[in-house]
């Protein structure tokens, strides 16, 4: 198994889909990854050479920020949001959607399981 950037990336895969397993490598970057490594497009995972691995990782570390570096960065602007107490930072802190969704009904993916409100007795 590859290991690139702390991420096993499967074998059987084509250079290019395997490249989308790091976090920030999306499919339009892994296709410019391996143009710039000049690597074939249908090449597997478990064909590429140590040389070839060596240039994927030197474009990576140049040209990307990813995985563990992508994930503070992101953590790092939300922080940035709640402090200044902004919208969106308060969005955040809530749990609610932060793009303008509506809440009125949807939204269960950030709010969560639905809480029973019991009702008024008589």
């Amino acid at each position: 198994m590859v290991r690139i950037a702390g991420v096993n990336l499967p074998d059987n895969k084509p250079v290019f889909i395997g490249l989308t397993y790091i976090l920030g490598i999306g499919r339009t970057s892994a296709v410019e990854i391996v143009k710039k490594c000049d690597l074939e497009g249908q090449k597997r995972m478990k064909e590429l050479t140590e040389q070839e691995l060596t240039k994927i990782r030197e474009v990576l570390n140049e040209e990307y920020i990813i995985e563990g570096d992508l994930r503070r960065e992101v953590a790092m602007n939300i922080k940035r949001l709640r402090e200044i107490r902004s919208y969106r930072g308060m969005r955040h802190s809530r749990g609610m959607p932060v793009r303008g969704q509506r809440t009125h009904t949807n939204a269960r993916t950030r709010k969560g399981r639905r809480r029973s409100v019991v009702g008024k007795r008589k």
